[in-house]
């Protein structure tokens, strides 16, 4: 069966090698992958600010390149909690639209949901050591119902996770949030940072990289060079790079 990878924007443009793990893990479970050339972005940073039409260009451009799959996968809970969650309420002035998303809309999946209910991969232990905290991303959470299946993930391949306080707790990022309120987006992450360390862990886990990119920035901002910022995809891919931090 052949999987659409939607790679997402952030993922393409700073972390493409989280990108190939994806597709490692993906191609493990039995599926063919394939990733549209002309994808660009699923329209969340336009639809939180207000500009609908923006949006609604970028959701049905989506829909056209992603259509004929059996599956879409997306390693980011927010832009899979966009595609899954929000693309109808773009679409439903639109009989049309509408009708195609309904049938692509249950076919996408968050990664780690992909993997573990429809892929029901089965995973071996690998090189990776030692305890990782991790941190559930609002938009997989809440949108998508992501928390089990990334622990269910880590312990086929022998990592154990120390649950830090507030896992469920945002990082602060929120896409335009940080941006807007930029101090009040300070203190959330100062407390995520907090409760990473506290956990114990020596690394933190996620499945969404603009998560992962607001808390490895202010660790490193506030002088922590050690704690390493893993996407979960690395970790299960066993493509964790050894100068990982």
């Amino acid at each position: 069966m052949r999987v659409g990878l939607f790679v997402t924007c952030l993922i393409d443009m700073m972390r493409p090698e989280i990108g190939f793990s994806v597709i490692k893990l993906i191609e493990k479970a039995g599926f063919q992958v394939s990733v549209p050339d002309a994808q660009t972005c699923c329209g969340q940073p336009a639809y939180n600010s207000g500009d609908r039409p923006l949006a609604r260009d970028l959701a049905e451009k989506t829909l056209r390149e992603f259509e004929q799959f059996d599956y879409v996968v997306v390693p980011s809970g927010s832009c899979g909690g966009m595609i899954r969650a929000h693309y109808g309420d773009l679409f439903r002035d639109d009989p049309e639209l509408m009708g195609r998303y309904a049938r692509l809309q249950p076919r996408v999946f968050e990664l780690t949901d992909f993997l573990v209910n429809v892929a029901k991969i089965q995973l071996e232990p690998g090189a990776f050591e030692g305890a990782v905290t991790y941190h559930d991303s609002c938009s997989g959470l809440r949108e998508l119902g992501v928390k089990a299946q990334p622990r269910e993930l880590l312990a086929q391949v022998g990592v154990t996770v120390n649950e830090m306080k507030g896992c469920e707790h945002c990082c602060g990022f929120g896409g335009t949030f940080a941006v807007k309120y930029g101090d009040i987006s300070t203190a959330i992450v100062d407390e995520k940072c907090a409760n990473i360390k506290a956990s114990g862990a020596e690394t933190v886990v996620l499945g969404d990289l603009g998560c992962m990119l607001n808390i490895e920035g202010r660790l490193r901002r506030t002088g922590d060079t050690s704690t390493r910022v893993l996407h979960i995809a690395q970790v299960l891919a066993d493509d964790v790079p050894r100068n990982a931090s």
